[in-house]
């Protein structure tokens, strides 16, 4: 009986060890930078090496194990570009909740005799972001930012530096989470001006969450300049040329001095850039054909700083800013053939002209860290541009029976300041709950004015009213949002809601013609609208590594500035162009549905989407009795679209790191038959079907002796565009850079459309009309550069980072 009472207490006891609802959790972050690792996978095993479970980190860093019985456990840790990690844990009834910190490093190899770090993922996938490090783009070294832009995965560049995410052009740009004065207007401009070595890293939002802003509905891109904040002082130098005669040079300098930091950037550039194309249109038995050769000098200055000032540990204040300064020449020739009655047989049309832009943004932050759970995000931007474009158009026509000659002076100008308030508030109640609210404000007015000469030469210039034009563009945006996210078991769950409140005026001031002359007029449009955006996020992780996530957001595109000035361009007489002032913002349904599956060498994303999008604006066209090709903006249909997109990430015999993309989608655009008033004419348009595809590799090497290549191609197939279609395209960058003085200086040659194939070809047709034509600009170009680094470089990302085992620690704690 003594046996049988000891025998039954013995198994209590050890059903109750067993039955102890143990916890295993912890927070997975860069050795060298401290930041957290999303999407490592961390697997779970008993102490004979049975799998038992399986998570992956969450945009925190953070993962757990629970309902686990006493005993021992090992918990390996692996993600690309990383050492793998493993620790073996061990619960108990009387410490149930084990805690495991891990600091991963990156990956090591012995190449030949010379010991080299692996490389870092090149892109990293967040719960509602890519990110792409661009320190990692070889391909774009002394480059600008669009050359950058044009190697990330997803993002395309047109010969017109038009950029689109996934096929579609409506995408945001952002430069430090804000739009820095970046519009339709001067977005390609600010871009090439702006320095590749500048941005850190480039931020994909594919389907933005409430707390942000719903504008573009293909997403965002977030341009994030460097902001190094390392131990001591440090800084670079570096020079630059290419063989189509463009140089640059820049210096910038880092500081850390107690509660101090800082940074200072300058630079100097002169671009050349040579454009072509031409243009092939018939008409009704009858053509015009045209050849644009064109080339355009610049010369222009970039400087940027901020400072940071730690007052505390839970309060720090920036002031940062950044802005250009420069100007250019551009000389442009068309060449003219036609038959159609009436008209010129041939002609020369040349375009000399002179333009400066000077302007920059500044920004105020304010951080509290209350406590680890809770902080507020307060800050300010102010920002202001200024083009101004002075334009002579020289033509000379042949007809049959005479040579005419004309000449138009045109002046136009373009203004644009802004104002933009924000404040962010975040409560993790626990790690499975947590509230953000915030707000956003947005103040933004714009002055464009044209003023037209005409004669037929410099000495009989006579006002040109009917071309002459102020725009003014003023735009109000106030919103506010708030957004849950939990955690229940294996699920994520992130509720939003946004609300703005809008506020776009337009007004165009102009001459209309009447039997006494010109007579001043005025244009007002005044559009308010109050809008919400909803959207629901949900994760869900499964065993061994696997997580689904699908999510939901109602996105809006507002016209911007020259889509609504009406504005006429007369660049090409053939083809004249202007905006809508009566423009309507079109609003899209998104959602996506992602897989994410992580290997120890493998990756593999899953994205599939659909987006139907209401009151669509359009670029049409219309053709004249004259034969002249008249462009403006149209709302004119409805539109759906539907794609899946691959991404793979591939690291092969530890020294070759692939990066694939494929994104094929499905999109119609319903048929249309619109009035325009400022042409005086209907235009119409078939319904259009479309199924593209486009694919970008990114191969990176790791060589012996300090060498590292890069090689980026791109394909974009046939895709349906308003009225007609755009024929593929394909690219191919490289880039090869060697690394002397252990990192201190580095060598780097690259080569940018290497087989001269960035090329914009269209077909395109209407009511009289069919035209087929093709553009390109830069072509190919090889360009070297030497940086030189110098100064105190503790703490920096050198090639020692994390070799000693140290480096790689863990935290091991009872309770939280």
């Amino acid at each position: 009986m003594k046996r049988l009472i000891i025998f039954v207490l013995t198994l209590c006891v050890m059903s109750a060890a067993f039955a102890i609802n143990g916890v295993i959790k912890g927070k997975v972050t860069d050795a060298t930078t401290g930041k957290p690792l999303e999407f490592v996978t961390v697997s779970l095993s008993d102490g004979a090496g049975k799998a038992i479970n399986g998570a992956i980190s969450d945009i925190d860093g953070e993962y757990s194990f629970a309902g686990l019985a006493a005993g021992t456990y090992e918990v390996k840790f692996t993600f690309l570009g990383y050492k793998e990690f493993s620790r073996k844990v061990e619960v108990t009834a009387s410490s149930p909740v084990r805690g495991l910190d891990v600091k991963m490093v990156e990956d090591t190899q012995m190449l030949g005799e010379v010991e080299v770090v692996g490389q870092k993922p090149q892109m990293r996938f967040e719960i509602d972001k890519r990110v792409f490090n661009a320190d990692k783009a070889i391909a774009a070294i002394g480059g600008s930012a669009s050359d950058l832009l044009s190697n990330v995965p997803s993002i395309d560049v047109d010969t017109e530096g038009t950029i689109s995410l996934r096929g579609n052009s409506s995408v945001t740009i952002w430069i430090n989470g804000k739009d820095a004065g970046l519009t339709s207007d001067n977005q390609s401009e600010i871009l090439e001006q702006l320095p590749a070595e500048t941005i850190d890293r480039i931020e994909v939002i594919t389907n933005p969450s409430a707390k942000y802003s719903p504008e573009g509905t293909a997403g965002i891109i977030n341009i994030i300049l460097k902001d190094d904040a390392k131990p001591g002082y440090y800084g670079s130098v570096q020079a630059q040329a290419d063989i189509q005669g463009g140089v640059r040079a820049s210096a910038n300098i880092n500081f850390t001095a107690g509660k101090w930091s800082g940074y200072a950037n300058a630079g100097y550039r002169h671009n050349r850039r040579t454009n072509g194309g031409y243009t092939n249109r018939e008409m009704d038995g009858t053509y015009l054909n045209q050849v644009t050769d064109g080339l355009r000098k610049r010369d222009n200055g970039f400087f940027r700083g901020g400072i940071n000032y730690k007052a505390t540990d839970k309060d720090v204040l920036s002031l940062s800013g950044f802005g250009m300064v420069g100007g250019g020449s551009t000389d442009n020739t068309i060449d003219y053939t036609s038959n159609v009655p009436g008209s010129y047989q041939t002609a020369v049309r040349q375009t000399l002209g002179d333009n400066t832009m000077r302007g920059g943004n500044v920004m105020l932050t304010y951080d509290r860290q209350f406590d680890p759970n809770r902080m507020l995000s307060l800050s300010a931007s102010h920002n202001r541009w200024s083009m101004d474009n002075g334009s002579d158009y020289l033509q000379t026509s042949n007809y049959a029976d005479r040579t005419s000659h004309s000449l138009q002076r045109q002046s136009s100008d373009m203004n644009n300041t802004g104002w933009e308030f924000q404040a962010d508030y975040s409560n993790a109640f626990n790690e499975n709950h947590k509230l953000e609210a915030g707000y956003k404000g947005e103040l933004r007015d714009e002055t464009s004015p044209l003023i037209t000469l005409y004669g037929t030469n410099e000495a009989d210039l006579q006002p040109q009213h009917n071309l002459d034009n102020t725009f003014g563009y003023k735009r109000n945006v106030q919103a506010a949002y708030v957004s849950y996210s939990g955690k229940v078991g294996n699920l994520g769950i992130q509720l939003g809601l946004r609300g703005e409140y809008s506020l776009i005026k337009t007004s165009s001031e102009y001459f209309e013609a009447g039997v006494h002359g010109y007579t001043p007029k005025d244009t007002i449009f005044n559009k308010p609208k109050f809008d919400l955006f909803p959207s629901i996020f949900l994760s869900y992780s499964l065993p061994k590594g696997n997580e689904l996530q699908v999510n939901y957001t109602r996105r809006i595109r507002r016209p911007w500035g020259g889509m609504l000035n009406s504005f006429t361009n007369i660049t090409d007489s053939s083809n004249i162009s202007s905006g809508n002032p009566d423009l309507d913002p079109q609003y899209s349904n998104a959602f996506e549905l992602n897989y994410i599956k992580n290997w120890e060498r493998h990756m593999l994303s899953v994205s599939t989407y659909y987006r139907s999008t209401d009151d669509v604006f359009e670029r049409v066209s219309y053709m004249d009795g004259n034969g002249v090709m008249n462009t403006t903006w149209l709302n004119v249909t409805r539109s759906v679209a539907a794609g899946a997109e691959l991404v793979v990430k591939n690291k092969i015999h530890d020294f070759i790191d692939l990066t694939t993309t494929i994104n094929m989608y499905y999109s119609k655009l319903n048929g249309f038959n619109e009035w325009i008033p400022s042409l005086d004419a209907w235009v119409s348009g078939d319904s259009e079907e479309n199924f593209a595809y486009d694919a970008k590799l990114i191969a990176n090497f790791i060589l012996p002796r300090d060498f590292s290549l890069q090689l980026t191609g791109s394909y974009r197939s046939k895709e349906t565009i308003a009225q007609g279609t755009r024929r593929p395209t394909y690219t191919l960058d490289a880039g090869i850079k060697k690394s002397f003085m252990d990192g201190k200086i580095n060598v780097a040659l690259t080569g940018r459309d290497l087989l001269d194939s960035r090329h914009r070809h269209t077909i395109t047709s209407g009511p009289g009309f069919k035209q087929e034509s093709e553009s390109w600009r830069q072509g190919r170009n090889v360009r070297l550069t030497i940086s030189y680094s110098f100064g105190n470089m503790r703490g920096s990302k050198n090639r020692d980072a994390g070799r000693d085992d140290d480096n790689m620690s863990e935290g091991m704690y009872e309770e939280y």
